[in-house]
C-alpha cells in the first residue's frame, strides 16, 4: 500500500502546479493536445486540459506501479478475491466476455452464457403473448443502470415493448406510472438479489395486486424460495450471483429490462463493447491505458490538487440520467475511510460526484465552475454524430461543448472583477463517434475500471457497501413506530413521531 511519503511526493507536485495557468503549460507544450489524447474503440479522450505535466505524471505513474495495479487489474479479470470484506471475486467482466484467464472467471462467463440464453427464452415468450408494456421494479444498481440504458439507447428501441421503472418506495410513482397502463397488457420484472428489498418488494405487491396475480411477473434474483413465496414461479426468475455487484450489474439479467427494450442484438451489442474496453484494461499498459488514465487523473485532482467535488457534463441529451447512474457507482464503490486492512486511509478519497446535461446545465450551476471559490474538475461528454437531422442544432450543441471546456481550462482576464473568469478549472472531454449500445458499453466500462484504479491506489474495497445498511435497519426497526404500535428510543425521532402523528 502506498505511504504518506508517496502521498506527500504528489502533493508537492501539486503544490508546484497549483498556481501555474493551464494556458501556460499548454504554451510549454505545443503537442499537448495530441500528447495527452487517447482514443480507444468509438471514444476519443482528451486529457489536455488537466492541470499536469510530465513529471507529476511520472510521479502518479510510479505510485500506480508501488500501488500493483497491473497485477490488481490482472486479479479483477481472473477471478481473484478483490471484495475481501465478502470474501468474493468482482466478475462483471465475465459477463460480457471472456478476458478473464483463471478457472473462476471462466466458469462465471459460462453461467453468464446460460442465463443470457435463459433471458432469450423469456424475451420470446413475452414476445408471443399480448403483453406491450414492461415495468421494471427495482432500487439502486437494479435500476439506475437499466434505466440510464434505456433512455440512452431510446434510438434502437425496437417497438415491441414499452418500458417503464419504478424505484421510489413513495407510493406517488406507482399510483401515476400504472394510471397510464393496461393491466391486461402489462407484465413486471422485480429486480432484487435478494428478494428481500424493501422497496422493491412494496412496489412489487402494490403491481401484484394491480395486475391482479403473479402471472405475468418475472424476477432476477439469486433467492428462489422468496420468488416463490412471492407467486413467481421459478421458470419465470433469472438469476443473480455474489460476484456481481449490483452497480456493476446491467450486463447480466438486470439488464433484461433493457433487452426487452433494444432487442437481442442491441443488447449484444452493449456487451460487446464493454469487452472490447475490457480487453484494453487488461492488455494496455497503464501509461496508455485509458481507464488507467481516467482513474490517475482523479486520484491526481483529489489528493495533489485538493478536489473535493467532481462534475459529469453529457452534452447529449440522451446521456441526461448518466450522473446519476455514476453518482452511485463512484460513490457507493469508493466512499470509504478506511483500506482493505481496516487501518485508516491517509488521504482523502471519494469526491461528491454530480453533474447535469449541457446546455441546460449551463443555464443552473455553471456559474460556480466558472466564478466560484472551488476549483471543480469535470469531464464533458459529446457525441460527433447525432441520430437526428437537425444538424444546427447539433453544431451548436457541440460549440457550447468545446466553449465550456476551454473557458473553464483557460478563463477572460477582465478589468472588472465581476466579469473576470480566473481558469484553471480541469477537464477532460470524452468524445463518442455516435451514440450507440457498442459505444455506450464502452464507455460505462471504462468507467467502471476507472473506479477500480482508484479503489487499488486508496487501498480500498471498491466491491462492498456497507455504509448503507445501518440507515436501512434503523428504518425497518423504526415501521412498528411510524404505524403507530410501538416508541422509538431516540428523543429526537420519538418528538419527529409524534409531529407526524399530530398531523394524521
Amino acid at each position: 500500500m502506498l505511504t504518506d511519503g508517496h502521498w506527500q511526493a504528489l502533493k508537492q507536485h501539486g503544490e508546484r502546479l497549483a498556481a501555474k495557468p493551464l494556458a501556460e503549460l499548454m504554451a510549454a507544450e505545443p503537442a499537448r493536445a495530441g500528447t495527452w489524447a487517447l482514443r480507444v474503440g468509438p471514444i476519443h479522450a482528451s486529457f489536455a486540459r488537466q492541470r499536469i505535466d510530465d513529471a507529476a505524471w511520472a510521479q502518479l505513474q510510479s505510485l500506480a506501479n508501488v500501488a500493483g495495479l497491473s497485477a490488481a487489474l490482472a486479479a479483477l479479470f481472473d477471478g481473484e478475491i478483490v471484495n475481501p470484506t465478502e470474501g468474493r471475486p468482482a466478475l462483471h467482466s465475465a459477463l460480457r466476455g471472456d478476458v478473464g484467464r483463471g478457472e473462476t472467471a471462466r466458469a462465471a462467463a459460462a453461467q453468464a452464457r446460460e442465463a443470457r440464453e435463459r433471458v432469450d427464452q423469456l424475451h420470446a415468450r413475452l414476445a408471443q403473448s399480448p403483453v406491450t408494456d414492461i415495468v421494471s421494479v427495482g432500487i439502486g444498481g437494479s435500476d439506475l443502470g437499466p434505466r440510464l440504458a434505456v433512455d440512452a439507447l431510446r434510438d434502437f428501441h425496437d417497438g415491441r415493448f414499452r418500458v417503464h421503472f419504478l424505484t421510489n418506495v413513495d407510493g406517488s410513482a406507482a399510483r401515476h406510472l400504472l394510471a397510464g397502463l393496461d393491466p391486461a397488457r402489462t407484465a413486471g420484472i422485480l429486480v432484487s438479489k435478494s428478494f428481500g428489498t424493501q422497496e422493491t418488494l412494496l412496489n412489487g405487491s402494490i403491481l401484484r395486486d394491480w395486475l391482479g396475480g403473479a402471472d405475468r411477473l418475472y424476477a432476477v434474483s439469486a433467492n428462489i424460495p422468496r420468488t416463490e413465496a412471492f407467486g413467481i414461479a421459478p421458470d419465470r426468475v433469472l438469476p443473480m450471483w455474489d460476484w456481481v455487484g449490483g452497480r456493476y450489474s446491467l450486463w447480466s439479467a438486470v439488464g433484461f429490462a433493457l433487452q426487452l427494450a433494444i432487442g437481442h442484438d442491441g443488447f449484444a451489442r452493449l456487451l460487446e463493447g464493454a469487452a472490447m474496453m475490457d480487453q484494453h484494461v487488461r492488455e494496455a499498459p497503464p501509461a496508455r491505458n485509458l481507464a488507467a488514465w481516467h482513474g490517475l487523473f482523479a486520484v491526481w485532482n483529489r489528493n495533489a490538487l485538493g478536489a473535493a467535488s467532481h462534475a459529469v457534463m453529457p452534452y447529449d441529451q440522451r446521456l441526461a440520467l448518466l450522473p446519476g447512474f455514476l453518482q452511485q457507482l463512484v460513490m457507493e464503490s469508493l466512499g470509504k475511510s478506511v483500506r482493505t486492512d481496516g487501518s485508516p486511509v491517509p488521504v482523502h478519497t471519494v469526491p461528491v460526484l454530480w453533474g447535469g446535461a449541457g446546455t441546460n446545465a449551463q443555464h443552473s450551476f455553471f456559474q460556480a465552475l466558472h466564478q466560484g471559490t472551488d476549483i471543480l474538475p469535470a469531464d464533458f461528454i459529446g457525441v460527433v454524430r447525432p441520430a437526428h437531422g437537425f444538424d444546427d442544432n447539433h453544431h451548436a450543441l457541440l460549440a457550447n461543448l468545446l466553449a465550456q471546456s476551454e473557458a473553464l481550462a483557460n478563463g477572460s482576464p477582465s478589468d472588472d472583477p465581476h466579469k473576470r473568469y480566473p481558469g484553471g478549472r480541469p477537464n477532460t472531454l470524452l468524445l463518442l463517434d455516435e451514440l450507440t449500445p457498442y459505444s455506450l458499453g464502452a464507455l460505462l466500462a471504462m468507467y467502471e475500471h476507472s473506479v477500480y484504479v482508484q479503489s487499488v491506489l486508496w487501498g480500498i474495497n471498491a466491491f462492498d457497501q456497507w455504509g448503507v445498511e445501518l440507515g436501512k435497519k434503523i428504518a425497518g426497526e423504526l415501521l412498528p413506530a411510524v404505524a403507530g404500535d410501538a416508541e422509538p428510543s431516540d428523543p429526537v425521532t420519538r418528538a419527529l413521531i409524534n409531529e407526524i402523528r399530530s398531523r394524521r
